[in-house]
């Protein structure tokens, strides 16, 4: 068994957040891409508070991702305060109706799809949680990620929520 297989094993048992930011940067000092990935997604996956496989679970990893990024990037702790304000004034399921049918995709869309994490949009969980949202905005947040080259059939579905 090699090193990183090993590690993978432990990342995907973990659900330390300080363990697992650890491993983050280690894998990134490293030149390890798929530690750092993995790392990272497991990071997004245990720092929401709400159940798994809730809409509002899957809007939390969504927040918790874009916030680490733009915290990497700037070098400062990053948090999508209007977004929080926003969420605390009409909730997640609002939120993302809202992302949905704008005329314009929000820069959180933009960047996961830069960095390859189509399942992460509010699009995709609008679409794993279709039946919490009207056939508009599903038929919208669907439209948009295949203007953007996404192939939704192929994004990961939702057990409950």
């Amino acid at each position: 068994m090699s090193d990183v297989t090993k590690i993978l094993g432990l990342i995907d048992n973990c659900s330390d957040p300080e363990r697992l930011t650890s491993w983050i940067k280690n894998a990134r000092d490293k030149d390890e891409p798929r530690v750092a990935d993995a790392a990272f997604r497991k990071l997004v996956s245990v720092l929401p508070k709400e159940k798994p496989g809730t809409v509002e679970h899957d809007f939390w990893q969504t927040i918790h991702a874009f916030e680490h990024v733009l915290s990497e990037e700037r070098g400062k702790t990053t948090r999508l305060a209007r977004t929080r304000q926003k969420v605390a004034r009409v909730g997640e399921v609002q939120t993302l109706q809202d992302w949905a049918i704008s005329a314009k995709s929000t820069d959180g869309f933009t960047m996961l799809l830069e960095r390859n994490m189509p399942e992460l949009t509010g699009e995709a969980i609008v679409l794993r949680h279709a039946r919490r949202f009207s056939a508009q905005v599903v038929a919208a947040a669907r439209q948009r990620l295949e203007m953007a080259g996404i192939d939704t059939a192929t994004l990961p579905t939702a057990s409950t929520g």
